[in-house]
């Protein structure tokens, strides 16, 4: 699994003009699921998130996470995180899981980040021409690959 974790002041994400999900402060989260993927993934992944210190402290340190912050969370699926481009112009998306193995994973995913931040997780639509818009904070951008835990 990979994910974008974009710290952001506000995000929302329209599907068919409609706003399926909106937050204020916290994380926006891209997240794009391989065929190789477990739900050690979604542990490991979770925790992270929720346990990754880039909000400001009293001092103005990048200190506190998500849950010292009493943020939100955005959650969407994402399969172009997998594009590899090493052959000509035009992406390849091979290692990208099909739905049918990314749709329960992507539940679960959003399951578990909902537990550990103590708050539902708002999401997009699985697989929907979404349309995304965002305040990024900082601006803080993180990239995270479960499978480069070292």
């Amino acid at each position: 699994m990979r994910v974008i974790i974009q710290r952001v002041s506000e995000a929302s994400v329209t599907v068919d003009n409609v706003i399926t999900g909106k937050i204020a402060k916290g994380f926006l989260v891209l997240l794009g699921i391989e065929e190789e993927d477990t739900e050690d993934d979604i542990q490991w992944l979770t925790s992270k998130i929720c346990g990754l210190r880039v909000f400001s402290d009293a001092e103005g340190l990048m200190n506190e996470s998500v849950l010292d912050q009493d943020g939100e969370i955005l959650l969407i699926s994402q399969f172009t995180l997998f594009a590899s481009t090493k052959k000509g112009n035009r992406p390849s998306f091979l290692r990208a899981a099909k739905p049918d193995l990314a749709i329960p994973l992507y539940e679960k995913f959003h399951s578990e980040l909902s537990k550990k931040l103590h708050k539902q997780v708002k999401t997009g639509v699985f697989g929907a021409d979404m349309k995304v818009a965002l305040v990024n904070d900082g601006p803080v951008t993180i990239f995270i690959d479960s499978k480069n835990k070292e």
